[in-house]
């Protein structure tokens, strides 16, 4: 690979490498008990036994026990990820190509999206108990304003000029939203799309910790509760990490659909 490509991955390591650098050290130097805040080489040596069950680390309830709960939460995810956006897209821009969708449903949705997932978890248990189905709607529910309020946001913002333009060529309305609106849309719902998943993997956690009995979000807790703080360290990490991971999904998805842009600079 070309210096001039290695530059920017060099520089975006930089900062995290230097923190990890400093926490090892202060770790080393006692400065910070290990019990609240275990070293960056305990996490690691804590991970690779969660994910490869190794042995040894007192980590019985969780070695070789990483993959199966990545699983779990991936499968969540997508599961109310794609929930949100089958029922968001197509409702965002329907809000923001007519005014009668908008004055119906517009308010209600303004209405509930100040309302935290937090606040959702006693009617989620209450009507979907301690199963998957709760997980899946918190996450859902997370995960359909950002892309609503995107895809609406795109539809508001199609120049007239091209409607107006279809229009005298004879489209009809229907043609106009499939082939003019939602297009122009795209842009919009694509960032509507990677802020919803970011959003998915953050209710996940959540709905884990309460509603259901697998995951990283159950792990998280569990490890808390027990004591194990090198174990939520590792958990924090994986959570990082496959948010991540999804997130350059996405983008790549982005880049995809949207590859006509570049032609329009």
């Amino acid at each position: 690979m070309k210096p001039a490509r290695l530059r920017p991955l060099a520089q975006a390591l930089l900062l995290p490498v230097l923190l990890v650098a400093l926490w090892e050290y202060s770790g080393q130097q006692e400065w910070i008990p290990e019990g609240l805040l275990p070293r960056p080489s305990s996490v690691l040596a804590t991970w690779r036994v969660w994910a490869f069950g190794a042995g040894g680390f007192g980590l019985n309830p969780y070695s070789g026990t990483w993959g199966p709960t990545i699983l779990f939460s991936a499968h969540r995810v997508a599961l109310g990820f794609l929930t949100a956006v089958a029922i968001g897209v197509p409702l965002g821009v329907f809000i923001g190509w007519s005014r009668l969708t908008a004055r119906m449903v517009d308010p209600l949705i303004q209405g509930l999206r100040p309302i935290p997932i937090t606040a959702w978890l006693p009617f989620s248990i209450a009507v979907f108990g301690i199963r998957d189905a709760g997980a899946v709607f918190l996450i859902a529910l997370g995960a359909f304003y950002p892309i609503v309020v995107n895809a609406t946001h795109g539809a508001r913002d199609v120049r007239l000029n091209l409607v107006r333009a279809a229009s005298m060529m004879g489209a009809t309305r229907s043609q106009l939203l499939l082939r003019v609106v939602f297009p122009n849309a795209l842009p919009a719902i694509m960032t509507g799309l990677r802020l919803g998943l970011g959003v998915a993997w953050t209710a996940v956690i959540v709905a884990e910790i309460v509603a259901v009995k697998s995951g990283l979000g159950y792990v998280l807790w569990d490890a808390y509760y027990v004591g194990r703080m090198d174990v939520v360290l590792a958990d924090m990490v994986s959570i990082g990490l496959a948010g991540f991971l999804s997130d350059q999904l996405m983008l790549a998805l982005s880049a995809l659909v949207l590859r006509w842009k570049q032609y329009q600079k």
